[in-house]
């Protein structure tokens, strides 16, 4: 499809991409959302602890949301869109990854950027035991490139999924990933990793066989990250292996359902490979907005409603019948 002109215009102290990702993701409340958990079993004998908003009247259509790295079902960026989902008679459920609801994982290996096998366990959940006849999908970052994998893989999707909304998503890894390792986002890096290697740890005790400690203290970046724990835990050869096979840019062209990326240009985090300007044109299920601003999911708007959170509801509403 041609790509879409964006109507984004923040106010101009809102159109520094570092000021812009840094309040969206420390400063931004949202209220007014009740949400209620419920834990269902992965195939392979794991579990995803589902965090579930509601619209006032029943309905039979439900956005499911997918954080980023290290992120959870409360955080605004995904509490925000349920809020104007559940508004608009559309239920939201927040999926936390594997390891992010305040519960560790059962196994050693647990989510990352490709991790598609989860996200249809829960689309196969809404369809099986909710009933719901239409499903929305909306990733952010790593969330977003989880979200576009899964729509272009040789899966069948099922015919309930009707569209997909992915916002901040970095579609080529090793370019994100090289982006990420830059002075300009040091600060974010440093922070990724802390997270990250923090919760390697709690696995130390229950994996003797797989981490220790010796190995955890040569993790000095997200890259030694991947390296060390990411690609070992999840069947991959290194971490090049990793970024290369899970990136959805090779899945864009496969796509066959009304698919929304929504990249702003003074994205920090993402190369220029993660602009599918050719994918999109080649593509009429695909749709790419690129924002001149909005950072890191960013995209602050009136009335604490973020631009991509009124572009995800106008999409789902012109393009699903």
């Amino acid at each position: 499809m041609p790509i879409l002109e964006s109507t984004y215009k923040p106010k101009f102290y809102l159109k520094n991409g570092n000021l812009s990702t840094v309040y969206s993701g420390l400063v931004r409340k949202v209220k007014g959302v009740v949400q209620q958990r419920e834990r269902i079993d992965t195939k392979d004998g794991d579990f995803l602890d589902l965090d579930w908003s509601y619209a006032i009247t029943k309905s039979d259509a439900v956005i499911i949301l997918l954080h980023g790295l290290e992120g959870h079902g409360q955080r605004p960026y995904l509490t925000g869109t349920a809020k104007l989902f559940n508004g608009n008679e559309i239920d939201a459920v927040c999926v936390n990854f594997r390891g992010c609801s305040g519960e560790d994982n059962k196994f050693y290996h647990s989510y990352h950027s490709g991790a598609t096998e989860d996200l249809d366990d829960v689309i196969q959940h809404c369809i099986t035991n909710k009933g719901y006849s239409k499903i929305y999908i909306k990733g952010i970052s790593l969330g977003a490139n989880i979200t576009l994998k899964y729509l272009g893989e040789t899966r069948d999707i099922p015919k309930e999924v009707k569209a997909g909304i992915a916002i901040s998503v970095p579609c080529d890894l090793i370019g994100s990933s090289k982006e990420l390792h830059k002075l300009k986002n040091l600060p974010y890096a440093i922070n990724f990793r802390q997270h990250l290697v923090k919760k390697l740890v709690k696995k130390l005790d229950h994996f003797p066989d797989q981490i220790n400690k010796e190995a955890i203290k040569n993790i000095k970046t997200l890259r030694d990250f991947d390296e060390i724990y990411t690609s070992r835990a999840h069947g991959f050869n290194d971490a090049i292996d990793y970024y290369t096979k899970c990136s959805s840019l090779q899945f864009l062209p496969h796509i066959k359902v009304p698919a929304l990326i929504i990249n702003a240009l003074n994205d920090t985090f993402l190369s220029n490979g993660c602009y599918p300007v050719k994918e999109a044109k080649a593509n009429e299920h695909l749709f790419l907005e690129m924002p001149k601003y909005g950072g890191h999911v960013g995209f602050i708007d009136k009335n604490n409603v973020y631009y991509n959170e009124k572009r995800a509801l106008e999409f789902v509403s012109n393009h699903v019948r």
